[in-house]
């Protein structure tokens, strides 16, 4: 942790780093020993607080969820210095009390996606961090109290399905989803919360729902034009709620009392003598507390 405080990342779609009040914007090119990142980083401060924008998909929507190198965009955003990770994400609602334009602060995950690199470690060094509570409370607590002070239509608490798309739900998997609990359902916060985890990062999701997923027999079926329109709806409360909330994040100091900072204390298994040095200089902002 900086004596100066954390640095806030916030990773998300267009429209999000259009922040009122920001100063000092720079795009910078962050190199990744994982590949390449969706795009370069925004840096730009908002007041004394010093924030980190990265888009998920590239300018322009360029990229598919598939396709997203969620490892180099984790890793270009701790070499960046971020400490704390707010994912700014588009969902659908898989609960009728759950509508279009609603904020979700998820704090559970079911993995679907089966087409992506899910980890940083691997043969040569072997970790296992915990997933118990995959995301952070402490950043969970000040987004709420962001979103109520804004007036913004925002729940806490809720399980996020993770699907591996592009193609949205058939209506019998919607069906079974909801079966299993969940809130909301979208494409892009995994593996991304399990390699913040990994990276020794807090880890936030506000799920912003743009649609109710295919189950609901009132509405029409998801399609992108919907989904935009909302989108675009959604976006001037988005930059509401990372405004209110950097600030006070911005104040904070010492490590994490939920534990992100030291997730690694515990999880590396391989002994020192047979770990991999080509893996271990790929982890030197990863994990170089520990290596």
């Amino acid at each position: 942790m900086q004596e100066s405080g954390p640095i806030i990342g916030v990773i998300g779609g267009s429209g999000v780093y259009n922040l009122d009040g920001l100063e000092d914007v720079r795009w910078e090119t962050v190199e990744s020993p994982f590949g390449t990142p969706s795009d370069d980083l925004l840096f730009g401060s908002l007041g004394e607080a010093s924030l980190v924008f990265l888009p998920r998909h590239g300018r322009g929507h360029r990229i598919s969820p598939s396709d997203i190198n969620y490892r180099a965009n984790i890793d270009a955003m701790k070499r960046a210095g971020v400490t704390e990770i707010i994912s700014v994400s588009a969902c659908g609602s898989l609960d009728a009390d759950l509508p279009p334009g609603t904020f979700v602060l998820v704090d559970q995950f079911i993995d679907r996606t089966f087409a992506r690199e899910k980890s940083f470690f691997g043969t040569g060094l072997v970790a296992h961090v915990s997933m118990a509570d995959p995301v952070c409370s402490r950043l969970g607590d000040a987004l709420e109290q962001a979103g109520k002070a804004a007036d913004l239509p925002i729940v806490r608490g809720g399980t996020y399905l993770a699907m591996e798309g592009p193609q949205f739900s058939s209506r019998a998997e919607s069906e079974l989803y909801r079966q299993w609990s969940c809130q909301v359902i979208g494409m892009t916060n995994m593996p991304e919360a399990k390699l913040a985890r990994e990276a020794e990062m807090c880890y936030a999701t506000v799920a912003m729902v743009t649609d109710y997923d295919c189950w609901h027999p009132d509405h029409d079926d998801v399609d992108v034009a919907a989904v935009i329109r909302v989108l675009t709806e959604n976006a001037a409360n988005a930059r509401t709620l990372v405004s209110g909330v950097v600030k006070p994040l911005s104040k904070q100091s010492g490590l994490c009392s939920a534990g992100c900072h030291r997730a690694l204390d515990n999880a590396l298994i391989t002994q020192p003598e047979a770990r991999d040095p080509q893996l271990i200089a790929k982890l030197d902002a990863v994990a170089g507390r520990l290596l």
